[in-house]
């Protein structure tokens, strides 16, 4: 499967998943907030946020398995993938959200505050990049 099929794919099923949650269970899809959400919530909210949890692990691994070639991230270090997914949780709670929840849903909604805040992360992904990649030489 050629890599923008994949991210057309991947894209239609988190569209799909937000279109699904919204409708069944009248929620926004904010994958941070519904992660962040699994610990300080009541028990009957817990549910519904571990099985949406649940099924982008299992989702995950499943494209995993039925698309081996496709494996994300190959020939990174593992140090700065870790250190990428806590500077990405870190910027979530800083920005009360993640690209799910702004990026999908808040766009989708016409939020300016969403917009502000794809703006900032998507600028700050841009630089990330090019300091990363061409000043420092880490990716």
């Amino acid at each position: 499967m050629s890599m923008w099929l994949a991210g057309l794919a991947g894209g239609a099923l988190i569209g799909l998943s937000a279109v699904l949650l919204l409708w069944l269970n009248g929620r926004i899809a904010g994958i941070s907030g519904i992660a962040f959400g699994i610990s300080d919530t009541a028990a009957s909210e817990r549910v519904w946020r571990i099985a949406f949890v649940a099924g982008l692990l299992i989702a995950g691994g499943l494209a995993l398995h039925l698309l081996p070639h496709e494996a994300p991230r190959e020939g990174y270090s593992r140090g700065v993938l870790v250190l990428a997914g806590l500077l990405v949780g870190v910027g979530t709670a800083m920005g009360s959200g993640c690209t799910s929840g702004h990026g999908v849903c808040g766009l989708a909604r016409f939020s300016r505050r969403s917009l502000a805040a794809v703006l900032t992360f998507m600028i700050t992904a841009f630089v990330t990049v090019f300091v990363a990649r061409h000043l420092l030489g880490v990716i």
